[in-house]
């Protein structure tokens, strides 16, 4: 019960890793309150979720559900910045819609909802922001993810900067940086790839992992919950890397 008294922000906690880290975090003693643009999400409400239909684009929605939230369960000690998109398309053919889409959401989404947690955070000692980064910008890359690898990139860079700031605060702040998950996101990343056979992607994407399979959305749940609690009480400023060995390799034929 690592995160007992605890009440976290999850934004895009509806599903795949989102709802991955909800799960773990209420099976570690916290109320969490649920941010994401799902119009289903407030399905999840119950005596220990708070959850909010709101677009991370627009501070005021953040605002009036936080302050509904706060009202609520009376305080905010931890903000998990997960909400996230990716859509393949090369830079030579990249729109600004499709570029904007990753920057707004990817990078102003997290800017926003952080600005508004911030002085919640500040009220309670020993706060923790943990924001979802990625290995793909930062360590990797495919082709047409190059909008993706920025806003990532991005968000590290934002991770770090931020720990350095809020350090006299006593709020930790640190990103976790996932290979491949088995998420409707990927499942839609594969779909794009290959529309008449997207599972062949998912099996190619595993039979490269050292591990030989993508990750559970729990499993990159229980890092959040480690960067969240006083077990990482000494870390903060960091990306932490989960990819089952993905960035392991150097090349494809070399070795015995």
């Amino acid at each position: 019960m690592k995160l007992e008294n605890k009440v976290a922000v999850i934004t895009g906690g509806y599903k795949g890793i989102g709802r991955g880290i909800v799960n773990v975090f209420l099976s570690h003693g916290a109320k969490v309150v649920v941010l994401d643009y799902d119009d289903k999400v407030t399905e999840m409400n119950n005596e220990n979720i708070l959850a909010y239909k709101v677009d991370i684009r627009n501070i005021t929605e953040i605002e009036e559900a936080i302050k509904d939230a706060k009202n609520k369960f009376g305080k905010i000690n931890i903000l998990v910045n997960n909400a996230g998109v990716c859509k393949l398309e090369t830079f030579e053919n990249m729109t600004d819609e499709i570029k904007n889409f990753h920057f707004d959401i990817n990078i102003n989404g997290v800017w926003n909802t952080t600005k508004i947690l911030l002085k919640y955070l500040k009220e309670e000692e020993k706060s923790s922001i943990v924001n979802m980064s990625s290995v793909t910008g930062p360590l990797v890359a495919d082709p047409g993810e190059v909008a993706y690898a920025t806003t990532k990139g991005a968000v590290l860079g934002f991770t770090k900067s931020l720990a350095r700031e809020l350090a006299d605060d006593g709020i930790r702040v640190n990103a976790i940086m996932p290979g491949y998950v088995r998420t409707p996101l990927v499942e839609g990343m594969a779909v794009e790839s290959d529309k008449s056979n997207p599972e062949s992607v998912i099996d190619g994407i595993a039979s490269a992992i050292p591990l030989k399979r993508l990750a559970t959305p729990e499993e990159v749940g229980e890092l959040a919950a480690f960067l969240a609690s006083e077990e990482s009480s000494y870390i903060t400023g960091q990306g932490i890397v989960i990819d089952g060995g993905s960035t392991l390799p150097e090349t494809a034929v070399v070795g015995i």
